[in-house]
C-alpha cells in the first residue's frame, strides 16, 4: 500500500494571483515549489502526494498541472472550475477530462461573503457535473455553517464523493468539542462523506502543540468515519505556521499508533487512493 499525503499546496507568487495570501501571513508569503517539499516527503517515506488548489482560478490549476508534469510524485490534482457558472465549468472539465491526475475540485468557500454559497442552486448544478464525471469535491469548512452544509450536499448529490478538509478545523486551541463534534457526526452519517486528518496543528497552540492535543479530535473522527473514510494530509506549507512537516508527520502517526497495521495503512494511503481514484 503506497503512503499518500492527500493534501499539499504549491504556489508561485510570480505566476499566479492568490488574493487571500498577503504579507500578514508572514513566513508563507512567498513561493513554495516542489524542490523544497521533495526531501521532506522522502524523509517521511511518503510515496505520492495530492496537490490542492490555492486560488479560485484557472491559472492556479494550470500551474499545478505544469508542476505535475515535471514532478512524478504528484499522483493527483484537486483543481478549480467555476461551479457557479455550470456552462463554463463544463468547458473546463471537458478540457481536463483526458488527464487521470485530475481527481477533484475545490472552491475557497470560506472566502465567499455568503456562508451559504455552496448550497446555491447554480453551484448545485456545477456540483452535479462533478458527480457525472466521477470527480470529487473538497469541502473547506471553517465556520460551523460550512460544516452544516455538508449533510445538505451529501443528500442532494448522493453520487458525489465529498471530503471535509482539515476535519473542519476543530476547536483544539480552546479544548472544546461542541458544536463541531455534533456537526461532524451529522456529516459522517452519509456514506459519500470522507474527511482529512490535515491542518490540525494550525488549529492548536502553534508553539506548543503535540499529538496529545490532537488525540481527542482524531479519536472522534476515527469513531465516526473509520479508517476507510479518513485520510492523512500534511497541509504544507500552511502547516509551517505551527511547526514543520516532520513534526506534523510524526505527531499524526502518534495519534494513529493504537490502530492495527491495516487500519494505519488505510489512513496513510489506502483511503486517498480509493477516494481520489489515484492512478498509482
Amino acid at each position: 500500500m503506497p503512503i499518500i499525503d492527500a493534501h499539499q499546496h504549491l504556489w508561485n507568487l510570480e505566476r499566479v494571483s492568490y488574493p487571500w495570501l498577503t504579507a500578514d501571513y508572514g513566513p508563507i508569503f512567498r513561493t513554495f515549489e516542489e524542490p523544497e517539499l521533495e526531501p521532506q516527503l522522502a524523509a517521511a517515506g511518503v510515496d505520492y502526494t495530492v496537490i490542492v488548489q490555492s486560488a479560485d482560478s484557472t491559472a492556479d490549476t494550470d500551474y499545478m498541472f505544469e508542476v505535475a508534469d515535471r514532478w512524478p510524485r504528484i499522483a493527483g490534482v484537486v483543481g478549480w472550475v467555476p461551479l457557479e457558472h455550470p456552462d463554463d465549468a463544463a468547458t473546463e472539465l471537458d478540457r481536463r477530462a483526458g488527464d487521470p491526475r485530475f481527481v477533484g475540485v475545490r472552491h475557497l468557500i470560506h472566502t465567499e461573503a455568503d456562508p451559504d454559497w455552496v448550497v446555491r442552486e447554480n453551484v448545485g448544478h456545477g456540483l452535479s457535473l462533478l458527480a457525472e464525471r466521477g470527480l470529487s469535491f473538497d469541502v473547506v469548512a471553517v465556520l460551523p455553517r460550512h460544516l452544516e452544509h455538508v449533510s445538505t450536499l451529501a443528500e442532494r448529490h448522493p453520487e458525489l464523493r465529498l471530503v471535509i478538509d482539515h476535519l473542519a478545523k476543530p476547536p483544539i486551541m480552546a479544548r472544546e468539542m461542541k458544536p463541531w463534534s455534533e456537526l461532524l457526526a451529522r456529516a459522517s452519517a452519509h456514506p459519500n462523506v470522507y474527511a482529512k486528518l490535515s491542518g490540525l496543528n494550525t488549529a492548536a497552540d502553534p508553539q506548543n502543540w503535540a499529538a496529545a492535543d490532537l488525540q481527542p479530535y482524531v479519536d472522534l473522527a476515527l469513531d465516526l468515519f473509520g479508517p476507510d473514510r479518513l485520510m492523512f494530509g500534511g497541509d504544507w506549507p500552511v502547516a509551517t505556521l505551527a511547526g514543520d512537516y516532520a513534526k506534523v508527520w510524526r505527531e499524526t502517526n502518534v495519534t494513529l499508533a493504537h490502530l492495527d497495521q491495516a487500519a494505519r495503512a488505510q489512513v496513510l494511503g489506502g483511503t486517498a487512493v480509493e477516494f481520489y481514484r489515484l492512478p498509482v
